[in-house]
């Protein structure tokens, strides 16, 4: 039986590279000061998600909701694999927590048809893991989270091991069902040089425009929008347009959408700096080493 897959993913600050211009004054994240890329955990469910389209067939669509720049991280998805690419860009959706990002990502899911959804146990830019769960129940579906392992996928129902920290969970449910996966269930592959070359021109209508008005500068508006519809045009027939859709076209509410629909506000920012009250230079030699072990003895710090 083959099954249809969605993959939700997210582009992220690189949080291993954080400056002091990291936060803005309302306690959002700057996303302009730090590198963006793939939430890791977003490519072990991406992963999971290709083994089982191997193993079994069927569609994989990923979904990543975001600013026009974010089409970067479904090219690479569909470098690796992934069939279809959608990207859910609004100005509206700007300082969505995760009530409302999962409240929009509901709405969008509701146009898709779907066995599994699949997404990483949590983004790096917020640790809260909240947005798989929030999701499901939203759908309606059950879910298992914290997935390591797809032990078994049979007909309507799967069965999958979940880390519960101290131990593990073997647990089966029906399908429709949302996964999110570990960054210990797999090793994501790296982009296939076929699949690469095949879709390095996929483009959203938002970066079909922005290409056109760049390199027509003196044009109309209707001429540019005229371009850019024939280039639009040009690429689905090619099947490298990416879709594009805003909160209009997937009926959300605006109310539960960006700051209005999200409760969750920053009260404070604080920066702590961790500094040693007191450091040692050891020499790198064999004395040095010795005498560094003899002092951690003697402090019992080790036996």
């Amino acid at each position: 039986m083959a099954y249809k897959c969605v993959v939700l993913i997210k582009q992220v600050p690189d949080t291993k590279r954080i400056t002091g211009e990291a936060m803005n004054e309302d306690g959002t994240v700057n996303r302009s000061a730090l590198p963006a890329i793939f939430n890791p955990e977003d490519l072990n469910a991406l992963e999971l998600a290709l083994q089982i389209k191997e193993k079994f067939g069927g569609h994989i669509t990923v979904i990543t909701m975001g600013l026009p720049a974010a089409s970067v991280v479904l090219r690479d998805s569909l470098f690796r694999g992934a069939d279809d690419a959608i990207l859910i860009t609004d100005r509206r959706c700007a300082a969505s927590d995760t009530l409302a990002t999962s409240y929009i990502l509901s709405c969008a899911l509701k146009k898709i048809d779907y066995d599994i959804v699949l997404c990483g146990r949590q983004a790096i830019d917020g640790d809260t893991a909240q947005v798989g769960p929030q999701l499901a129940e939203k759908l309606g579906v059950p879910q298992i989270t914290y997935v390591e392992e797809l032990i078994e996928l049979d007909g309507k129902s799967i069965t999958a091991r979940r880390n519960i920290g101290a131990g593990w969970q073997q647990v089966k449910t029906a399908l429709p069902v949302l996964l999110t996966v570990t960054g210990d269930a797999n090793e994501p592959r790296v982009a296939a040089a076929k699949k690469t070359m095949k879709y390095k021109n996929a483009r959203t209508p938002v970066e079909v425009e922005k290409e056109v008005r760049s390199q027509k500068t003196e044009d109309s508006e209707a001429k540019i929008n005229k371009l850019v519809e024939e280039k639009c045009g040009e690429l689905s027939d090619k099947g490298l347009l990416i879709k594009q859709w805003d909160l209009d076209f997937i009926g959300a509410d605006l109310n539960w959408c960006g700051r209005s629909g999200s409760p969750t506000k920053v009260h404070r920012i604080q920066s702590v700096v961790l500094a040693a009250k007191e450091s040692k230079d050891v020499p790198a030699n064999e004395n040095g080493i010795s005498g560094l072990i003899h002092e951690l003895i003697e402090d019992k710090i080790i036996a």
